[in-house]
């Protein structure tokens, strides 16, 4: 097992994000999904292990309002594109210049947002991600926040109970987090002609979440379609999630 190592970088505004790492080699930055951890979607089901086996530095920040990331609750602290913003200066910080860059779910809309806005990853993978989750933020934001708003009062059965049970494992700060999804911006497909490098979109054959995979990857200049078992969910938790990024990221 490789050792893993924690630090907390401070961000553009003086935020303070943790980041574990383990491996060594060519770096790849690995960027977690809503609600979630950098312990969760990379660490606990092997992912970042079977990527520092390959040869990889693996750099695994938890999101503003994540993890053991701070959880500010003051508006001010989630400006307009703050994600993408802490994904630049944790690259600013490590002065990564070669390296790969993995998303899932908001991880993928945040990577993808960051490559629109300059950073310039050598390969980029986008998981559990669509053409319509992209744009199409507003709707799942209002989804969350809804369920933020009632968590109190969610029952089994209802459409949120999923979200507000997740929400509930990973000890969720609710007000760091309805602030965070304000603050998370759309990508139209017209800015998607500027992610040129090659992208693997990677999703769960049953994973409708965000829309459509297959038609992501079809209208990026260098976009290739790879299909694991699994819903949204499940997905992270599939062995071939690690496998397929050893398989993309080693070419």
């Amino acid at each position: 097992m490789s050792e893993l190592r924690s630090d907390r970088v401070a961000s553009f505004d003086g935020v303070e994000l943790a980041v574990h790492e383990m491996g060594e080699g060519r770096a790849v930055v690995l960027v977690h999904g809503l609600f979630s951890s950098a312990n969760m979607n990379w660490i606990k089901f092997g992912h970042a292990e079977k990527l520092a086996q390959a040869g990889f530095r693996v750099i695994m920040p938890d999101l503003r309002a994540h993890g053991e990331s701070a959880a500010p609750h003051d508006a001010s602290a989630y400006p307009e594109g703050v994600l993408s913003r802490d994904l630049a200066a944790l690259v600013s910080h490590y002065q990564l210049t070669e390296y790969d860059l993995v998303g899932f779910s908001l991880g993928s809309r945040t990577s993808a947002r960051a490559v629109i806005d300059g950073l310039a990853p050598r390969r980029l993978v986008l998981s559990g991600m669509g053409l319509e989750g992209l744009a199409g933020w507003a709707n799942r934001a209002a989804f969350f926040i809804d369920a933020i708003d009632r968590f109190g009062d969610i029952k089994r059965g209802d459409p949120a109970f999923m979200a507000k049970s997740f929400m509930k494992t990973m000890n969720v700060d609710l007000i760091a987090a309805r602030q965070l999804l304000l603050a998370v911006d759309d990508t139209e497909e017209s800015e998607l002609s500027a992610i040129t490098m090659p992208t693997m979109v990677l999703c769960g054959a049953d994973d409708r979440d965000n829309g459509s995979a297959p038609d992501l990857a079809e209208v990026l200049p260098a976009g290739e379609y790879a299909e694991i078992p699994g819903t949204h969910m499940s997905s992270v938790a599939e062995g071939a999630m690690g496998d397929a990024l050893v398989r993309f990221l080693a070419d």
